[in-house]
């Protein structure tokens, strides 16, 4: 389980270390398309770029990783949430959906390698 683990971790530490640095540096469309004023998106990218690090510390942490793993589900729901509101097809809800996914089994793994 502990190399699943490393495998899921690196795949959503570096998918939220792009988003996350990203929505800091300026994603104004995206932000107002989404509803958001330009300061709550670069915290969004903020809590990104933080649950990447705990991610990453999942393997020698499993608490950290755990907590930021589950933080990252909850931000995919609030994602899916947001393009469900604001109208988006599948095109857009289904990035959202499948890190969602991809974040649970990677919390899955790491409680699973607890035991």
């Amino acid at each position: 389980m502990k190399t699943v683990a490393k495998v899921l971790g690196g795949v959503l530490a570096a998918e939220f270390l792009y988003l996350g640095t990203a929505k800091v540096a300026s994603m104004r469309e995206r932000a107002a398309h989404l509803g958001y004023s330009t300061t709550a998106y670069r915290g969004i990218g903020a809590v990104e770029l933080l649950a990447a690090g705990g991610v990453l510390l999942g393997p020698v942490r499993p608490a950290i990783g755990r907590a930021a793993g589950a933080g990252l589900v909850l931000l995919m729901t609030g994602a899916v949430a947001s393009h469900l509101r604001n109208g988006d097809g599948a095109t857009e809800i289904a990035p959202a959906t499948g890190t969602a996914v991809v974040a649970t089994a990677y919390v899955a793994t790491l409680i699973g390698g607890s035991r």
